[in-house]
């Protein structure tokens, strides 16, 4: 008897659980593995940063490419939070991507970006480190601050095509490895002048990124001088309705309301940077003696002023009236400012002398600090007595001085300036269109080649708080005018203020700020085309993408 033999066990699929990747997914990541491993190296290597990173450790095995359907993940702190949205809002435009932001209790960047807020790593108040491998990015630091520098060395990174206001078809590739780093200055900065010709808040934002891209983190507002006030005064109304409607060369001026200069310090803080407001005293006050004459030492109002000259005004020092006047305009400007500065000027006062001057900066200097403030000033504050916290800005062109010297022996800080290296208000060449040349020419290596830590002899690397790099605007009317002073300079001077000194290399650092360009022309940022920096030739941007090609994923 013939039999049908029973069939066997019917095969049953084993169950996929809920954290393995679904066969699209898993199919996704091979095709991307493989496109990592067929395609070129990065663009860029891991050092083609600026400022230059303190400690670089390539890996050319770990390049990562940006996938479409990356997420940012970050600490759940809010201010981590606030450095994701920046970085995704830096990305998006470019690349097309969502990149949506995410928080967790322990961010990991699951092939994608993780931000990560460590208070044990020991990165110190602006470290960070940035790990770069295959399987996503690792930005790690102990304040947001540390996140927001790692997050501007990481969009350099990244091929200069980032900087496009639209999507571009580009293959967005980091190089693989380590960059661990911090800054060798704790003040680093730039100011703008908007006394002798104003500029809108939208203009000022502009130079906060400027300054925000190079890991600058203090903004100096010039706000007052002979030809215009530029910040509101309640109690002294008349210093913006008279006093801020002229300019140089006879403009209509302008001045802040306090809500833009909110607006401008919340911008700021955004990107970790601290405004400074400078009211100048006792000179560089023409525009204040137009609106109250009373605090001319003749009490007769002068003409308004709209000339270049220097050192021909001064509030009374011997009226009681000029200290309830300076009282009141600090007081508000300090209750506008959460930063720790405030700067009173103090230059070029050559009608107030001896006695008279230093009586004046010493009373001035306890109203700053009855205000809960630390005194910045010129250098020329030196020969007044110290007061606990006092910095001094130098922006001499001789390292010579004595003076300035004895006052750090008692105590002051300084923030190095100097005028024939760091004012970029100074011509690149003869033939710059604007601009002056009274301390000389500055090209891009003049900016670079020097210390602030041994500029001035006598004084001690450890009594050196940072460096600024002024732009007054006695010539400068336009935004253009503005980022063609300041670019490609301004990147030199941040270069001095963070990286460690041994790193110091014209020829390097040439090269790496080459690079620079192809993103500012990305950007539509203008820049002086310095003959000394090899820039690169050819189209800085690919070609627009073409949505209708693209791919979609479930995502």
């Amino acid at each position: 008897m013939s039999t049908t033999p029973s069939p066997g066990p019917t095969a049953v699929p084993t169950p996929r659980s809920a954290g393995e990747p679904d066969a699209a997914t898993l199919a996704r990541t091979a095709e991307q593995t493989a496109g990592a491993l067929l395609a070129p190296a990065a663009p860029h290597r891991l050092a083609d940063v600026v400022p230059a990173p303190r400690q670089v450790q390539p890996d050319p095995t770990a390049d990562w490419t940006l996938p479409a359907e990356a997420v940012i993940t970050s600490s759940a702190d809010p201010a981590a939070l606030a450095v994701a949205e920046q970085l995704a809002q830096l990305l998006r435009p470019a690349t097309g991507y969502p990149l949506p932001v995410t928080d967790a209790t322990t961010p990991e960047p699951a092939g994608g970006i993780a931000l990560v807020l460590d208070g044990s790593a020991d990165l110190g108040a602006e470290g960070y480190r940035l790990d770069i491998a295959t399987d996503g990015v690792n930005l790690t630091a102990a304040t947001a601050a540390g996140l927001h520098y790692g997050v501007q060395t990481l969009r350099q990174l990244l091929p200069a095509a980032i900087e496009s206001s639209t999507p571009v078809t580009e293959r967005w590739v980091l190089p693989g490895g380590t960059i661990t780093d911090a800054p060798r200055f704790p003040y680093r900065g730039a100011m703008l002048d908007v006394a002798r010709h104003f500029f809108a808040v939208e203009d000022v934002l502009r130079v906060v990124d400027h300054l925000a891209r190079y890991k600058l983190n203090h903004l100096h507002l010039h706000l007052t001088d002979d030809q215009g006030w530029r910040i509101t005064v309640d109690s002294w109304p008349k210093l913006t309705s008279i006093g801020g409607t002229t300019e140089v060369g006879g403009g209509p001026g302008g001045h802040y309301t306090k809500a833009d200069y909110a607006r401008i310090v919340s911008y700021a803080t955004a990107r970790h940077v601290t405004v400074v407001p400078e009211i100048d005293l006792p000179g560089h006050t023409n525009s204040a003696l137009v609106a109250y004459p009373e605090l001319a030492p003749d009490k007769i109002a002068p003409p308004p002023y709209t000339g270049t000259e220097v050192g021909f005004s001064y509030v009374d020092p011997a009226d009681e009236r000029t200290y309830d006047f300076v009282a009141d305009v600090l007081g508000e400007v300090a209750a506008l400012t959460p930063g720790p500065w405030l700067h009173i000027g103090g230059d070029e006062a050559f009608k107030v002398k001896g006695e008279v001057y230093t009586g004046f900066v010493e009373r001035v200097q306890r109203i700053v600090a009855d205000l809960g403030k630390t005194v910045v000033g010129w250098h020329q504050l030196a020969p007044a007595a110290h007061l606990d916290g006092r910095v001094l800005q130098w922006w001499g062109t001789n390292g010579e001085d004595s003076t300035t010297v004895e006052a750090v022996r008692r105590g002051a800080r300084l923030i190095v300036s100097p005028g024939n290296h760091a004012y970029l208000d100074m011509k690149y060449a003869p033939d710059t269109p604007i601009g002056h040349d009274w301390a000389g020419l500055i090209d891009v290596r003049k900016a670079y080649d020097w210390d602030p830590g041994t500029h001035v002899p006598g004084v001690p690397t450890e009594a050196v708080l940072g460096v600024e790099a002024p732009l007054w605007t006695e010539s400068v009317t336009s935004l253009a005018d503005i980022e063609l002073l300041l670019l490609p300079r301004l990147p030199a001077i941040a270069e001095l203020g963070w990286s460690p000194r041994a790193s110091h290399d014209w020829a390097d650092f040439r090269d790496r700020l080459a690079g620079q360009g192809p993103r500012w022309t990305a950007a539509g940022i203008t820049f002086h085309r310095a003959p000394e920096i090899p820039w690169p030739t050819g189209p800085a941007l690919p070609a627009p993408r073409d949505a209708s090609l693209e791919t979609t994923f479930d995502r």
